[in-house]
């Protein structure tokens, strides 16, 4: 079969009227984005088309349980499209719970719990996941020298990557550094001058978050993760719709021009 956007967008109005919460679905969108992307120009579906999107979301770096999520979402637009058939059964096993993804109203306010408490490095930190997408275990990564390049280098598959640094992050963080001191190195230190345990950044969220009336569930590194990732295919899912929208309007044109109908 092949799958509209019109059909999808069907598909996201029906979950409101069924009553589904609107942050459900605005989890929901990008990743019915991110599919639609992923088919190819005449959209077509077929029996392997969620079992290659699993493998390509596997390889982009994508934990199992976000991938069973962007799955989960697949799912149930065939199912509401009468094609169960073409569904994908079965979940890549995570060895935990499939979390609940973080909000953007809930990232910012944390941000400003955070601010309001006068808690810079846990602000940083939350910045730091939510605008790299860097997991907890990459944290030493993020160095004084990186900050000062506005890069910082993971491996990623096997290979070095570059994530740049956002600028508004890069210049908090040198003022962050610059105050407190620190040169090189880790940018993030215990007050004994050692890097951060993951204990102990997490144990840092799960405070503010706390703090910032967030659950329980999502006051972890991972679900700041999700947010970049989930923000990255909304912004790529938005100038995709935008280059379409052009060409349709640079096609509108010519034919005004030149189309079989307005011939002389």
């Amino acid at each position: 079969m092949t799958v509209s956007w019109e059909e999808i967008c069907r598909y996201l109005d029906s979950l409101a009227v069924r009553g589904r919460q609107r942050e459900t679905i605005q989890v929901y969108r990008p990743k019915l984005e991110a599919f639609f992307r992923f088919l190819p120009r005449d959209r077509l579906v077929t029996a392997r088309t969620l079992e290659d999107w699993r493998l390509s979301l596997l390889k982009a770096g994508y934990s199992p349980g976000t991938v069973n999520t962007h799955i989960s979402a697949a799912n149930g637009l065939l199912a509401f499209l009468g094609r169960r058939d073409l569904q994908l059964i079965g979940q890549l096993d995570t060895g935990e719970e499939i979390q609940p993804e973080l909000t953007r109203a809930e990232y910012l306010r944390l941000l400003t719990t955070a601010r309001t408490q006068g808690r810079e490095r846990t602000y940083l930190l939350v910045k730091t996941f939510a605008l790299t997408g860097l997991r907890v275990g990459e944290l030493d990564q993020m160095t004084a020298e990186a900050v000062a390049e506005g890069r910082v280098s993971v491996a990623e598959g096997g290979r070095r990557q570059e994530v740049p640094i956002p600028a508004c992050l890069q210049r908090e963080l040198e003022s962050y550094l610059h105050r407190t001191g620190i040169t090189a190195g880790p940018a993030f230190l215990t007050r004994s001058g050692r890097p951060m345990r993951r204990t102990q950044v997490s144990g840092e969220i799960r405070t503010l978050c706390r703090d910032a009336r967030v659950d329980a569930e999502k006051s972890n590194p991972r679900c700041l993760r999700r947010l970049y990732q989930a923000t990255q295919e909304q912004i790529r899912a938005d100038v995709l719709s935008l280059a379409e929208q052009a060409h349709e309007q640079l096609l509108d044109a010519e034919q005004r021009t030149v189309g079989w109908e307005n011939g002389g």
